[in-house]
C-alpha cells in the first residue's frame, strides 16, 4: 500500500509524495534559521534569470503522465552513462545539526555553473551514513526539486543490508531520484554469490551506479560479478576506487567506469578509458576538475591541484573537505561527530595551498583564513 506524504517546508506546501510501503515516514523542514550565514542577494537566480530560492524551486509542478518501466529508466540510463563530472556534494549544517539548506543549495549552485553534470547525494562525502533514514530521502527530494532539472541527481541509497537498501532505493526513486549509488554489503561480508544475489535483488528498482571501494567496504568487487551485473538494463555504470588497470579493463569491455579517485582521474580518463569521476575535490574546485575531465589530457592542471588532493585526504574523507568548506565561509562550522576538524597547522596549510591555486578557482568564497579551535561547533546529539 503506498503512503501519501507532505512536506512542509516553511510557509510552502510540497506536493504529495507517494512512499511504498513506510506508511511512518514523515519530514518537517525548516529551511530559515534564526542563525543566518552572508546571504548574496544575486544568488536566489540562475544565470538564466530563474528564481533559485526554495520557496520558488517547490513550487507546484503540473502532473506527469505515467510512464512505462522502459520509458522511464533507459532515458537515464543513457543520460546518466555519458556524465562526465559527478560531484559527491557536501552536506552542511545548522548549530542544532539540521540540514542547512540554504548553504546546500549554495554549494550546488556553485556546481551547476561550473560545469557539474550529476550529484551524489549522501554519499560519504555527504556522510549519509550519518543521517536517519528519513534525512536522507528528504535530502533527495529536495535536490530533485529543486535542482533535478539541471543535475542528475544519484541518491546514495545502498545498504550493506538488502532489505534497507531495496526499502531505500524504492523511497529514493519515488521522489524522483535518477539513479541510485548501489554499494556491496560491508562490515557483514557476504560470499561472491551473495554479492550476486544483493545486486540481483536491487538492479530492477531503477538505474543504477555501482560502488567498489575495497578500503571502506573491506572487500571487493572483483571484474566477474561487474561483468555479469552489467549485462542489466538498470546498470549504468561503475564507480571504481580499485585503480585505472581496473578501469582500463572495463572499458576494453565497454563498461562505463568513474574514477572514484581524485589523484588518479586525469590518467584514467585520457589513459584508462574512463567516463569520468565522481568527486570530491570538486566540491572545491569544479571548475578545474570540469576542464580536467571535458577539456583533454592537461597534466600541468592536474599538477597544479595535486597538492590539494592530497591534503583533503590526509585524513578520512569527509573529514578535509568539511574543514576546508569552513575556512573559505561556505558552510557554518559544524561537524556531527564522529567528525572533526583537521589541527591548526593543517588548517594553515590549505591557506597556502588556497593561494598557490588562486582564490578565484574557489567559487563562492571571498576570502580564506585560518580558523581558531573555538570556532567550530561539535554535534554530539541531534534530532
Amino acid at each position: 500500500m503506498a503512503a501519501s506524504m507532505t512536506l512542509d517546508v516553511g510557509a510552502v506546501r510540497c506536493r504529495d509524495v507517494k512512499l511504498l510501503g513506510n506508511s511512518s515516514f514523515t519530514a518537517s523542514v525548516e529551511f530559515r534559521n534564526a542563525v543566518k550565514m552572508p546571504v548574496n542577494p544575486a544568488s536566489s537566480r540562475r544565470s538564466n534569470g530563474c528564481r533559485l530560492s526554495l520557496r520558488a524551486a517547490m513550487m507546484e509542478s503540473p502532473p506527469v503522465p505515467m510512464k512505462s518501466h522502459e520509458e522511464r529508466n533507459l532515458p537515464h540510463i543513457e543520460q546518466i552513462k555519458a556524465l562526465s563530472l559527478i560531484t559527491a556534494i557536501k552536506t552542511p549544517y545548522l548549530p542544532d545539526g539540521r540540514f542547512d539548506l540554504d548553504a546546500y543549495d549554495e554549494l550546488v549552485h556553485h556546481q551547476m555553473e561550473c560545469g557539474a553534470e550529476g550529484l551524489i547525494v549522501g554519499g560519504t562525502t555527504g556522510e549519509g551514513h550519518l543521517m536517519s533514514w528519513d534525512e536522507h530521502v528528504m535530502l533527495i527530494a529536495h535536490s530533485v526539486y529543486c535542482f533535478g532539472n539541471k543535475l542528475k541527481i544519484v541518491g546514495n541509497t545502498g545498504s550493506n543490508s538488502t532489505r534497507e537498501a531495496m526499502h531505500a532505493t524504492e523511497q529514493g526513486f519515488a521522489v524522483g531520484m535518477h539513479a541510485a549509488l548501489q554499494i556491496n554489503p560491508y562490515y557483514g561480508k557476504t560470499s561472491l554469490d551473495g554479492l550476486m544475489s544483493h545486486f540481483d535483488a536491487v538492479l530492477p528498482m531503477g538505474p543504477a551506479i555501482v560502488y567498489n571501494v575495497p578500503g571502506r567496504t573491506g572487500q571487493d568487487i572483483p571484474p566477474s560479478v561487474i561483468e555479469a551485473i552489467a549485462t542489466h538494463e538498470n546498470f549504468a555504470g561503475v564507480k571504481e576506487c580499485a585503480g585505472n588497470e581496473r578501469i582500463h579493463g572495463y572499458a576494453q569491455k565497454g563498461i562505463v567506469a568513474w574514477s572514484g579517485n581524485d589523484d588518479q582521474f586525469h590518467d584514467a580518463k585520457w589513459n584508462h578509458g574512463g567516463q569520468g569521476v565522481i568527486s570530491v575535490v570538486s566540491n572545491l574546485v569544479p571548475g578545474i576538475v570540469s576542464q580536467l575531465v571535458k577539456g583533454g589530457p592537461n597534466p600541468e592542471l592536474n599538477a597544479k591541484i595535486a597538492p590539494l588532493v592530497k591534503w583533503l585526504f590526509v585524513e578520512p574523507n569527509p573529514i578535509g573537505l568539511n574543514t576546508a568548506l569552513c575556512q573559505l565561509g561556505l558552510v557554518r562550522p559544524v561537524f556531527r561527530l564522529p567528525y572533526v576538524p583537521l589541527n591548526k597547522e593543517s588548517r594553515q596549510k590549505f591557506v597556502d595551498i588556497v593561494h598557490e591555486i588562486g582564490l578565484e578557482h574557489f567559487p563562492g568564497a571571498k576570502d580564506v583564513r585560518v580558523m581558531e579551535d573555538d570556532e567550530f561547533h561539535i554535534i554530539t546529539r541531534f534530532y
